[in-house]
């Protein structure tokens, strides 16, 4: 019993001194790599800052850098959105366009004073008149219209014309027709009033002189035609207001007498039929 305590005391302290053993190398294990981390830590220093670079010089732009806007779609025909955009834009200007390139103001001034000269201030309706004059002006414009398609519109949406060129082509028919209906004396004045050079050829007339110029000329007519219309109405309110004056009734208002005598005499003549082939006429020749 004595000689194994001292054996196993001696067994005790020998794990002892292997575990101070292992804690030591474990500390100074610890410690290297501490200093080694601090010393790492403090070698790495500020770093200094890099030198400007010079700017690089601007490349030529390429056509894959570019950014390009296309006008035209399949085969040289212009896109849909262009197309769209200029049917717009003619809609925008067309009642100018109406007033001053075609036979409308010239239709509805004389139906207007046909509508006077019968005594009628509301009948027909100012729509009703307006109406008719759009219409009988689609009759007579339909041949330059269709001239204006043929030779501008057409040729350009399909590609065979620019825009230009299409333009030019276009206004060739509608400068016929207003040269055919337009005095030289209005283009005279309206080219003396721009201090204009006297246009060489009817070509040389341009827009700016031109359409005041015909807007003239179918007022001119249409005045004219006024009067030619005015005239058999006027002989009978003055037959109408010699007879009441005679008969002593100065107190009736002569209008009321003749105006069932004009819508008579307009009605069998035929009197619109009358103003609407006259004014039909007076741009097929025919009038």
């Amino acid at each position: 019993m004595t000689t194994a305590v001292p054996h196993a005391a001696g067994a005790g302290a020998r794990a002892a001194r292997r575990a101070i053993l292992v804690l030591l190398v474990a500390a100074v294990l610890a410690l290297v790599a501490l200093a080694g981390a601090g010393g790492a830590h403090a070698a790495v220093g500020p770093t200094p800052p890099a030198p400007p670079v010079d700017p690089a010089a601007p490349a030529a732009p390429g056509l894959g850098d570019s950014v390009t806007v296309g006008i035209n779609g399949i085969n040289g025909t212009p896109s849909s959105s262009i197309v769209v955009l200029l049917g717009i834009t003619l809609l925008s200007v067309a009642p100018s366009l109406l007033l001053l390139t075609t036979s409308f103001t010239k239709i509805l001034v004389v139906l207007s004073l046909t509508r006077n000269a019968l005594g009628l201030q509301g009948v027909p309706p100012n729509q009703v008149l307006a109406g008719l004059a759009l219409f009988l002006s689609l009759f007579v414009m339909a041949p330059v219209l269709a001239g204006v398609n043929d030779a501008g519109v057409q040729p350009y949406l399909d590609g065979q014309l620019t825009f230009t060129q299409a333009v030019d082509a276009g206004w060739a028919p509608l400068r016929e027709f207003m040269l055919a209906h337009t005095r030289e004396e209005d283009i005279a004045l309206l080219t003396r009033a721009a201090d204009a050079p006297n246009p060489g050829t009817p070509q040389d007339v341009s827009f700016q002189v031109l359409a005041p110029a015909f807007l003239l000329s179918e007022l001119r007519a249409a005045f004219i035609m006024g009067f030619v219309i005015f005239v058999p109405f006027l002989v009978i309110d003055l037959v109408v207001s010699a007879a009441l004056m005679s008969m002593g009734m100065m107190m009736l208002p002569p209008v009321m007498v003749s105006l069932p005598f004009k819508l008579l005499l307009f009605v069998l003549v035929d009197g619109w039929g009358l103003v609407v082939t006259s004014l039909v006429g007076s741009y097929t020749g025919a009038g």
